[in-house]
């Protein structure tokens, strides 16, 4: 054993333990001073990497040192998704149970593929989509998946779409000189479903982005069907169709049960993309915009967007599971489970063949919190949101370009006189992420550009909130008065 743990280039098993000690407690500091940094990391383009050697060392370095290289070189260049002011895109949840399961999951390091690989694995993830499952009240025929993000549930979706629609004939002989295929969502719908049909080999050209209407920004049903008709009289193979619950831009939603009914009335695949949103259907309160998620054949959120769960972990439900077997499975001899039949094996259910340990921290997380705990917080986050839209409402030179979904709105700042709008918000945004007390990002409604505005970080509180009340106006007023 070395004198001093960590002094050599090789760490043993008592280094192990002494620098997971060093670390959890960097780490608990890291997590209580968090709103003493600047929310976007700050380093300029290529800042970073000037600072990183060009080669790979010949020699091993001291744990000590790469440890001291890290929080001097790479610490500066990270925007902090965990600050409490953290209110741009959607939260990518962590929580101090997550962590802990993750830093036993790497300890194992276990390759949960198949029911063999790890049957504790296969088996806690089942009974984890199980509580998930209940927690949304979808039905009990839905069985469920864990996907490393919703953009693998959706192009998993997706190629099952494909392949029912081509009688399970694409995989085998492939999409040349065949039916042309077409996939239906919305223009609110996330660009991974754009990539979706890229990979399919169905094409950015067969997937027809239908336009929304209504204040909840939904699909129009009534176009979509016209586009379905269009399409088969045209020769054209209708394929899928993808519903979107709290889209990324201004968090619109479907009216699933209507678009359900479609799907049913002309035999399409039905996929519910609610990667942000499905996370707060464990509120039983806000169900009511998921109607119709029952008759979807398959249904994906992210708990690691907003349920407190570390990056990866998406929950993909299907109410047949054999069809996306059916779709994804190959079973060379190397792979096969001797003497055992009817196991689950979910590297069948899933694009990559390796799978990590996902299911440990949801355990974690859903058994430290509990159910109502997982409530309170998102209960809290989408009150502080619409507080603070109303307040933003109330002022004179400000819009709400899109009412609150959830914990998600836009405004846009509009004194009285001013030109360029666009420009004039894209400078009050840049002055705001420069500043470093909180974090923004922006979209574009009807052609003008937006900040968006979200709350979903575990650790945010009110005054977070009230403080982005205060940066925001006062920012925007400095930035008129300069």
């Amino acid at each position: 054993m070395q004198e001093k743990p960590g002094e050599g280039p090789a760490l043993s098993t008592e280094d192990l333990a002494y620098w997971s000690a060093e670390l959890g407690r960097w780490a608990a500091d890291y997590v209580a001073t968090l709103r003493d940094r600047p929310v976007r990391a700050q380093t300029k383009p290529g800042e970073i990497l000037e600072r990183l050697e060009a080669a790979p060392p010949e020699a091993g370095s001291a744990f000590e040192t790469l440890f001291r290289d890290f929080q001097d070189i790479i610490l500066p260049g990270i925007t902090h998704w965990q600050h409490p002011r953290f209110f741009a895109y959607f939260a990518a949840n962590s929580s101090p149970p997550s962590v802990l399961a993750e830093f036993l999951t790497s300890v194992l390091a276990a390759q949960c593929m198949l029911w063999q690989t790890s049957p504790a694995a296969t088996e806690l993830e089942m009974r984890m989509m199980a509580w998930l499952r209940q927690m949304i009240g979808l039905p009990e025929d839905f069985r469920g998946v864990i996907q490393d993000s919703a953009s693998s549930a959706t192009l998993a979706a997706i190629l099952t779409a494909r392949e029912r629609a081509l009688d399970w004939k694409g995989n085998q002989q492939g999409l040349a000189g065949g039916p042309v295929c077409r996939i239906y969502t919305s223009v609110e719908a996330h660009s991974s479903i754009d990539k979706a049909c890229w990979i399919a080999g169905i094409g950015q050209n067969n997937l027809v982005k239908v336009e929304s209407s209504g204040p909840r920004r939904g699909l129009d049903v009534v176009a979509l069907e016209a586009a379905i008709l269009a399409d088969r009289k045209a020769g054209l193979l209708p394929a899928g169709i993808v519903a979107v619950l709290g889209g990324t831009s201004t968090g619109g939603c479907d009216d699933i049960a209507a678009i359900a009914g479609l799907a049913e009335r002309y035999g399409l695949y039905l996929h519910v993309d609610a990667a942000w949103a499905g996370s707060a259907m464990i509120c039983p309160e806000y169900r009511h915009l998921m109607a119709g998620a029952e008759r979807a054949d398959s249904f994906v959120f992210n708990p690691h967007k907003w349920l407190f769960t570390n990056f990866d972990c998406s929950a993909h439900f299907l109410r047949d599971p054999a069809s996306l077997v059916r779709t994804l499975a190959i079973r060379p001899t190397y792979l096969e489970t001797q003497g055992l039949d009817d196991i689950v094996n979910f590297s069948e259910w899933s694009i990559p063949l390796g799978r990590r340990f996902r299911a440990l921290k949801l355990w974690f997380v859903i058994r430290s919190y509990g159910v109502s705990g997982m409530q309170g917080l998102i209960r809290q986050h989408i009150g502080w949101a619409q507080s603070l839209a109303e307040r933003l409402g109330q002022e004179p030179d400000f819009e709400i370009v899109t009412p609150p979904v959830l914990s998600l709105f836009s405004f846009r700042y509009r004194p009285k006189g001013a030109g360029d709008l666009d420009g004039l918000n894209a400078r009050l945004l840049e002055q705001i992420n420069n500043e470093g007390r909180i974090y923004l990002t922006q979209t574009s409604v009807q052609g003008q550009f937006v900040i968006r505005f979200q709350v979903g970080q575990t650790d945010t509180q009110a005054a977070d909130v009230d403080l982005a009340y205060k940066v925001i106006t006062e920012t925007a007023r400095n930035l008129c008065s300069a």
